[in-house]
């Protein structure tokens, strides 16, 4: 017998800008996945954002969400991806990373902690997600955070609160980590983070203006639609990228996310009609994203009949809470939540999460995982004859819930106070009146012949005095006298 060998295809050799050790199918897929993730941010939540808002909250709504992804990106590559995926600050505390720098050529250009690509395309991939979820807390505090208190706010939650999460949850040295618990893609360290932030960052922020807060339409529908599109479209990538390969386990994440989605979104709707005789736009899409969410932490660990299983209940259970139990407690009618954060991300992540430790199917979890036995959901336990596994499971999903949860609103609240010892945190009474023009200078829709008039106010950058703003100075200058 002779030994013989085959050639590799000329594209396939290693060389200096492809190594042995790099797949470029795999990393080919990971820049794509977290393309289509931040695209979800920008201009997705952007567009659903100043669609869903007053006219005159047009143009903040979407620059609270602009800013943010730009703030965490350089925060991100200074510091905050090593706290989250780096080494334990504490070696015997496992649920911090040590801050440090991820620029530098020689580590960008190594291989990542996990998958077949190099850290510079898991720094990016990480990045956007992490953008994400304080683009998704500013859901919460539209039309009437101060934007200089939000400018604060992203970069030490991103710092304080994130970071801390995901290393615990995500990163391999994390302590939840090694006690197995499943968040596939999200469901904690994203969506219950952000609608545990979003919730408690809104009581301390205070609520919108009286008369905002009574009559809220949006102002765009079909452009809430089209934010909405980009948001359930870019959710392939979300969770078909987190496998960090190009494998039958990240198909299945995909289909899974988008069974659960569209059935979701229908259960909510035929709520709506039942009920409200109507069926709500608006509430569509509060049922496509709780659909998203619900599945995140599951997607591929998870059969398709269970993603239908996940999706009635969460186009059912976050709907209750919302339309029925929300109308009856003090707390939540007190706290103005103005996207519903806290129904949509947090009660849909935690039930996301309940529900994997319910259906995680162990194959699928050793696709995911690579460890056979440990990933178990309750009912397999029972079916496998290892009810204790399938116990300890839920348990450990519902740890990950209390200590996210809590995590939370502790840093949350500890954050906004020390905001607000340095600025206030709300914008004045006058300010949220007026919007956009008083926190920017600048109107999302111009009516016909204003933009000539307010560019031959001023001339040169962007110290352009509108009408409003000179009435307000006079009546001040009238008051004086």
């Amino acid at each position: 017998m002779s030994n013989s060998t085959v050639a590799l295809p000329i594209n396939l050799i290693p060389d200096e800008a492809s190594p042995a050790w790099m797949n470029k199918g795999d990393n080919a897929w990971q820049l794509t996945a977290a393309t289509l993730v931040g695209l979800q941010s920008i201009p997705g939540l952007m567009i659903l954002y100043g669609g869903a808002v007053k006219k005159k909250w047009a143009v903040n709504s979407a620059f609270m969400g602009f800013y943010a992804f730009a703030c965490v990106l350089v925060c991100w590559v200074g510091w905050g991806y090593h706290m989250s995926f780096g080494d334990a600050l504490i070696k015997n505390i496992p649920f911090w990373g040590k801050p440090n720098v991820a620029l530098n050529q020689q580590y960008l250009l190594g291989i990542a902690f996990s998958g077949k690509i190099p850290n510079a395309t898991m720094v990016y991939f990480q990045f956007v997600f992490a953008a994400i979820t304080l683009i998704l807390i500013a859901g919460a505090l539209l039309g009437r955070m101060n934007f200089y208190a939000w400018m604060l706010f992203v970069p030490l939650w991103l710092t304080f609160s994130y970071t801390i999460a995901a290393f615990s949850i995500w990163s391999p040295n994390g302590f939840l980590a090694k006690k197995g618990i499943i968040d596939y893609s999200g469901g904690y360290v994203i969506h219950l983070s952000s609608g545990a932030a979003g919730f408690t960052a809104a009581y301390w922020v205070g609520p919108r203006y009286n008369k905002d807060r009574e009559r809220f339409p949006p102002n765009n529908i079909l452009l809430m639609l089209t934010g909405a599109g980009l948001l359930w479209m870019g959710w392939t990538g979300f969770n078909g990228g987190d496998p960090y390969v190009v494998s039958v386990d990240a198909s299945l994440a995909v289909l899974n996310t988008h069974i659960c989605t569209a059935t979701s979104l229908l259960t909510w709707l035929l709520l709506d009609i039942t009920f409200f005789r109507k069926p709500s736009v608006i509430g569509a899409v509060q049922g496509m994203i709780t659909g998203l969410v619900c599945i995140t932490p599951a997607a591929g660990v998870v059969q398709g009949w269970a993603a239908i299983i996940m999706g009635i209940f969460s186009g059912s259970i976050p709907w209750f809470t919302m339309m029925v139990v929300h109308k009856r407690s003090l707390l939540l009618q007190k706290v103005d939540d103005t996207m519903a954060v806290l129904h949509t991300h947090a009660i849909a992540g935690a039930l996301g999460g309940i529900l994997t430790g319910l259906f995680a199917h162990p194959r699928l979890s050793f696709l995911f995982y690579t460890k056979y036995g440990q990933y178990v959901g309750l009912f397999y336990g029972f079916h496998m004859g290892e009810v204790s596994t399938g116990f300890r499971q839920v348990g450990i999903q519902l740890l990950g819930i209390f200590y996210v949860v809590t995590l939370n609103v502790v840093v949350t609240s500890i954050i906004c106070l020390v905001i607000q010892s340095i600025m206030p945190l709300r914008m004045s009474t006058e300010d949220m009146e007026i919007g956009d023009e008083a926190a920017h200078g600048e109107e999302a829709y111009a009516i016909w012949g204003q933009g000539e008039k307010l560019g031959n106010s001023k001339s040169g950058g962007y110290d352009i005095e509108s009408s409003a703003a000179k009435s307000r100075k006079a009546a001040r200058q009238i008051e004086m006298v």
